[in-house]
């Protein structure tokens, strides 16, 4: 038991390394790939197509080589999870193009109250004070050192409320559609990823166009932008599982809370390897961020033994019903093992 638990929390903090490792660098290859002084590729939501295109492919060999199993789920579900997903990516989009880059960093910042509100009306989940306290503080850090001008008109706010809503109900729907179906995280991503594939490649040069007025048709293709296309691709697929692997581990507020690291790295690097500016406020913020996911962290394993006190002690009386079955000879109908439905994190 110790020793499952133990595998259990390393691969939990694999999960995590691995989806802030991939983010940061998808975002540190994407700057050199979209900006000025890069190879300015301004093709957003294309390149997403082009992400989700790879992922389809290493998902059709992995189902091919039989290295994952593909379980049914029905057509309409991806279909409509798809469409909230292409939804998250345009608006997110139209937001940053819309909105100063302050008001864009504070609707991201929103997306945690969102996501808890939204867990509360659609699966009746209630949160500690500890946990509301620290997602309070870590608000407030990344806020601190992230926000900057704060512009707002009426097209950026709709397309950031767009944004939000979407991507908050794409992330609840990750961990849904896993228990609902008992179906994991890269089984999933490989039904969604060519539909998602096909839709973005589709509409993404018109969508690109409206927000940079380029054709990417004009854009001329040089060997430095492919190489960066296919590195930003490659983090896509590791960026890509690891959000699925540690949304249905943990929830979509977890994920969301400790998915702050990565603006904190981002700011980092950003300082050490292109001469970005870091202020004594984005220090101060920083700091704050991280003392709030170590409540949070905190809080969330002290909820955890609460609920587990104020459980009813059904396991003893579970385990000799078990033992006086396998004792009655019935030991060849296994007891089907069903995973509780209570949300981690």
């Amino acid at each position: 038991m110790e020793s499952e638990k133990k595998s259990s929390a390393i691969s939990d903090v694999g999960a995590w390394a691995m989806n802030i490792v991939s983010s940061v660098g998808i975002i540190m290859a994407n700057k050199q790939l979209m900006s000025n002084n890069g190879y300015a590729f301004s093709f957003a939501t294309t390149l997403t197509g082009f992400h989700f295109a790879v992922t389809a492919l290493v998902g059709l060999v992995s189902n091919a080589t039989g290295y994952s199993a593909s379980k049914h789920v029905p057509l309409w579900e991806l279909l409509w999870f798809s469409a909230i997903a292409n939804v998250s990516i345009t608006g997110m989009n139209l937001s940053l193009m819309l909105n100063s880059v302050g008001f864009y960093q504070i609707s991201k910042l929103s997306m945690i109250p969102v996501v808890c509100v939204m867990e509360w009306i659609l699966h009746s989940k209630n949160y500690s004070r500890e946990v509301k306290m620290s997602v309070m503080v870590v608000v407030i850090g990344v806020g601190v050192c992230t926000v900057t001008d704060v512009k707002v008109n009426l097209k950026g706010f709709v397309c950031a409320c767009l944004a939000i809503l979407s991507t908050s109900l794409q992330q609840i729907s990750i961990g849904s559609l896993q228990k609902k179906y008992s179906i994991g995280s890269f089984e999933l991503l490989s039904k969604t990823a060519p539909i998602q594939a096909v839709s973005l490649l589709v509409l993404g040069p018109f969508i690109d166009y409206y927000l940079s007025a380029k054709l990417i048709t004009n854009y001329k293709m040089s060997s430095g932008a492919i190489l960066f296309i296919l590195l930003s691709c490659t983090l896509a697929v590791f960026c890509n599982v690891s959000q699925y692997l540690c949304i249905g581990r943990f929830s979509a507020v977890s994920f969301q809370v400790l998915g702050h690291m990565k603006t904190v790295c981002v700011l980092t690097l950003g300082w050490l390897l292109f001469d970005s500016e870091l202020t004594f406020k984005n220090i101060m913020g920083m700091v704050l961020a991280v003392v709030g996911m170590v409540i949070y962290s905190w809080a969330v394993e002290v909820e955890k033994q609460s609920n587990a006190k104020t459980l009813p002690h059904s396991k003893n009386s579970l385990t000799e019903e078990e033992i006086r079955l396998l004792k009655a000879g019935v030991e060849n109908n296994p007891l089907k093992d069903v995973e509780l439905g209570e949300a981690k994190g």
